[in-house]
């Protein structure tokens, strides 16, 4: 084999890696100025499941352990998104949430938060019981998948979580609803309700709202506003200006349970992955 053969060989697999690696990580993307909070979305704590589309939502111990420590030893502060909404001001702000309310945040997520003095919100979904399959609110195909089948977070396990001082409650609905599929009356009594709800059962002050699927139609923050909440947030990828945008429709940083850290590094300092997202 030639010495041009030799070269074509062995450099075209690699040009075509370094592609492929730039495009799924987008390493070459600019980091996002340090002064704006990062807000990241999480929703589970907990060993993969074998075989499960959904394990990129299930961050294992080991792994939100690390990430957990990486913020700390580098210097990022832990606030709740009512902190981010009361503190306009500031560097290197990092708000863990969670979404629906699954109970390894409390048995998996809780202990490591305690271990780094570590805070996190949590945004519940208020009734827990009487949606017992919260996928398939938003697409009838998705029924019965093994989402379905987590342990969720009981009452007493709520208050646990509240009285930990580190856990911050917001409202994901009272049942999880998609709310671009439903009418009026059912949006204005999934956000009141939901709000009193988890108020009376915490003992907190519910300031802040995360829209189920990421989904809201055009009228929907103000409806929030009408309901007291002062800040929403959405599940597009990014890193939003606590000041110049909309606090209804708040960016937040995905953190995939079937990444690394060195993925993770990247999000945190981008607030996205990848060529396009």
């Amino acid at each position: 084999m030639s010495g041009l053969e030799i070269l074509v060989a062995v450099g075209v697999p690699a040009v075509v890696a370094a592609l492929w690696f730039s495009h799924r990580f987008g390493w070459w993307r600019g980091t996002v100025d340090e002064g704006l909070p990062r807000i990241l979305m999480y929703h589970m704590v907990r060993e993969h499941v074998p075989g499960s589309r959904a394990n990129k939502m299930r961050v294992r111990p080991a792994d939100f352990e690390k990430q957990v420590r990486w913020l700390k030893e580098n210097g990022w502060e832990f606030v709740t998104v009512s902190e981010i909404v009361d503190r306009r001001e500031g560097r290197k702000r990092v708000a863990i949430t969670f979404d629906d309310g699954y109970r390894d945040n409390l048995v998996h997520a809780l202990p490591i938060l305690q271990k780094h003095d570590a805070k996190m919100t949590l945004y519940l979904v208020a009734d827990r019981e009487s949606c017992p399959d919260w996928p398939a609110q938003r697409r009838v195909s998705r029924a019965g998948s093994d989402l379905s089948r987590e342990e969720r977070l009981t009452d007493d396990d709520v208050r646990e979580l509240a009285a930990s001082g580190l856990v911050e409650l917001g409202s994901h609905t009272l049942t999880h609803v998609d709310l671009t599929q439903v009418d009026e009356a059912t949006k204005e009594r999934e956000l009141a309700e939901s709000k009193t709800v988890i108020e009376e059962l915490s003992g907190q002050g519910v300031r802040t709202f995360c829209y189920p699927f990421g989904l809201f139609g055009d009228d929907d923050p103000a409806r929030l506003r009408d309901s007291g909440y002062e800040a929403a947030l959405t599940v597009e990828q990014g890193i939003s200006d606590p000041i110049l945008d909309d606090p209804m429709r708040w960016k937040r940083v995905k953190v995939s349970g079937t990444e690394g850290m060195f993925s993770f590094r990247l999000r945190m300092r981008t607030g996205l992955r990848g060529w396009k997202k």
